[in-house]
């Protein structure tokens, strides 16, 4: 019970990391600051954080459809890391992003395995 208390806990961690992240984008005017387009990062970031949540929720309920979700969830957080990570340098909120989407992606692969 304590592993699926925790990774409800990293599912939702992961999808305030996203929206932080795509809250962060947009108000930065939707390019950084050497004129690369946010758009990538604002989409991912958004559908990872509902695909989090969803799965979160899942979870916690003992879903039978939760390790299916798990797998969807797991190819949003690589795919939104991979996008945030490219921005890691310059803007911290990616940076942390990234990381909560990194966690959130082995979790989530165990946990359906």
């Amino acid at each position: 019970m304590e592993t699926m208390t925790s990774h409800v806990d990293t599912c939702f961690d992961c999808a305030k990391a996203c929206e932080e992240c795509a809250t962060a984008c947009i108000e930065a005017g939707d390019t950084d600051s050497k004129g690369h387009d946010m758009t990538a990062c604002i989409m991912l970031c958004r559908d990872c954080a509902d695909l989090c949540t969803l799965c979160g929720r899942l979870t916690a309920r003992g879903s039978q459809f939760m390790k299916s979700f798990m797998k969807v969830c797991a190819e949003a957080c690589e795919a939104c890391a991979a996008e945030c990570e490219k921005h890691a340098d310059h803007f911290a909120h990616c940076k942390a992003c990234a990381e909560a989407c990194r966690k959130c992606a082995e979790e989530c692969r165990q946990m359906a395995a």
